[in-house]
């Protein structure tokens, strides 16, 4: 992959501290550009922050400590960036995980709901305005192949009547091509961009960061898995190749577009799922900000 010229842009990447999010950080600093690494550790995140400063020669690249799961926690996050920065070319929603049982975050939400979708949403929406003013700015949301499996419940978003592991991961996946779908709706003509993409099948540690059977299954599997760098390329093909500057809307997998699900390119559910997932955040509208 040819690598574009960031220098003057500013990218924020969630997640950061370990495979394809820190690879991406790792990519993103070696095109110039001002790296903001969200981790909710703050020992793995500066460890990665300084892996990334070692490799990359007068790398800007912050921390900034966060749990993507929580409301608070974001708000802080989102506050901490604003504070410091008046322009945000690529934001990289790129956290995520896979709960191998049901649980509830800090706000009452279903961790998987609340981490892979709400948290996407939600920081989206506290940097809007800057994102808004930044000519040709990004943002790029992680999604899954899961997704096509998926399914919006309306009536149990979080998962009291039925929870599978599966299930929930791969409703937060439909929920993350459909927020993308309607972002890039509302952004039409504007020359910013929304896309999601599949990063493929890889050996990183998001599984096996919650124990249990998927992360017995995560460590078995390793050695026929892609490696993280190859599984970051599509994200980070998105958040900086020229090719894709003017589209937007779209589901990617290995660097080209490919047609989502039927399920996912459903317009209204999409608008339905902004306006709960607005309500679920404690919004009163679509276009308010932090600096509202």
């Amino acid at each position: 992959m040819t690598r574009a010229d960031l220098t003057g842009k500013t990218a924020l990447v969630t997640g950061a501290n370990q495979g394809i999010g820190k690879v991406s950080a790792l990519e993103l600093a070696r095109m110039g550009a001002a790296v903001t690494m969200v981790c909710r550790s703050e020992e793995k995140g500066r460890a990665a922050r300084e892996e990334i400063v070692a490799q990359v020669k007068d790398a800007a690249v912050e921390l900034i400590v966060g749990d993507v799961s929580s409301l608070a926690s974001l708000r802080d996050v989102a506050q901490r960036f604003l504070d410091g920065h008046e322009r945000l070319d690529i934001l990289l929603n790129n956290a995520g995980v896979l709960a191998t049982s049901r649980r509830e975050s800090k706000d009452g939400f279903e961790h998987t709901f609340a981490t892979n979708h709400l948290g996407y949403f939600y920081l989206t929406h506290l940097l809007r305005t800057t994102i808004e003013k930044t000519p040709g700015a990004r943002v790029v949301s992680v999604s899954s192949e899961a997704h096509r499996s998926g399914k919006i419940d309306f009536d149990d978003l979080q998962g009291r009547k039925r929870w599978s592991a599966i299930g929930s991961y791969s409703a937060s996946k439909l929920a993350n091509v459909l927020f993308t779908r309607e972002l890039a709706r509302q952004w039409a003509g504007t020359g910013v961009t929304a896309n999601c993409l599949h990063p493929g099948v890889i050996a990183s540690g998001f599984a096996s960061t919650d124990g249990g059977f998927a992360a017995l299954l995560a460590r078995i599997a390793r050695p026929f898995l892609a490696t993280t760098e190859d599984g970051a390329k599509t994200q980070i093909y998105l958040c900086s190749s020229p090719d894709v500057a003017k589209i937007s809307g779209k589901y990617f997998d290995k660097s080209k577009e490919r047609q989502p699900s039927r399920a996912a390119q459903d317009d209204a559910v999409a608008r339905d799922l902004w306006t709960v997932s607005e309500e679920l955040c404690g919004l009163k509208g679509g276009v308010s900000t932090m600096d509202a």
